[in-house]
């Protein structure tokens, strides 16, 4: 499970990080790029989750896609069709492995569910509301396991063994090997940072703006400085998401 949330945050972060870098740049040179992620681990189901997820993608597939085999228009039967197709087309543009097809149709099937269902547009209590959380996170975290992994093979004893059904898997180290204090730190910081919070904080309220803004600055010029430190002082390691 440490294994599978630490890739979920590490793949949103170097993605939308070099999104930011592109929209940022392209701002240099005169260009208006809209956002690509929007929070999408805040979401409340998988519909909401692709809605804030790679937004660029999730447009060009409903714009070039959905819309032209009938979208929703053509009765029930022929949407949860539509959708299965764009999210097997979608697993297919990111490698032509199983594990890349099977992520398109696991998310494909959540998203068909929730629209048979409706649960997508449900609101309710705060009960309900952490219920709609729990269920988001855990999915597209168990996607992200098969995403990640090389064959199903290995995707389905991973999994197996994230709910203690694979009990042959010994492991090499103890969990101490892979937490310690600065990877704790960076653990916490990549979960408050993966949530609209900040942004909340600078908005309210408006008589304190000077100070929060010179804060955030001072911060981003902190983390600039221990990030580039990281990288004079590591190996050459790219973006994750440029094998797509």
């Amino acid at each position: 499970w440490l294994g599978a949330v630490c890739y979920t945050l590490q793949i949103y972060y170097d993605f939308s990080g070099y999104s930011d870098m592109a929209i940022g740049l392209g701002s240099i040179f005169g260009f208006k790029f809209l956002e690509n992620f929007n929070y999408p681990y805040i979401s409340k189901s998988i519909t909401e989750f692709w809605r804030r997820w790679h937004i660029s993608l999730s447009t060009w597939f409903k714009e070039y896609l959905y819309i032209p085999l009938g979208g929703n228009k053509k009765g029930s039967l022929r949407t949860y069709f539509n959708l299965f197709i764009v999210f097997l087309v979608t697993g297919f543009w990111h490698g032509a492995t199983w594990s890349f097809i099977v992520w398109g149709i696991w998310n494909a099937l959540f998203i068909i569910v929730e629209r048979m269902s409706g649960i997508y547009k449900k609101t309710g209590n705060i009960a309900f509301s952490i219920f709609q959380h729990f269920y988001t996170i855990s999915a597209f975290t168990i996607g992200w396991v098969i995403f990640r992994a090389d064959t199903l093979t290995y995707a389905y004893k991973y999994i197996l063994a994230m709910f203690g059904f694979n009990q042959n898997i010994v492991p090499v180290y103890k969990w101490g090997y892979y937490v310690d204090r600065l990877e704790i730190i960076a653990f916490i910081a990549g979960v408050i940072c993966a949530t609209p919070i900040f942004g909340h904080l600078l908005q309210e309220p408006q008589k304190y703006i000077t100070i929060k803004k010179l804060c955030l600055n001072t911060w981003l010029l902190v983390i600039f400085i221990i990030s580039t430190s990281y990288i004079a002082a590591s190996t050459y390691n790219p973006f994750i998401y440029f094998r797509f």
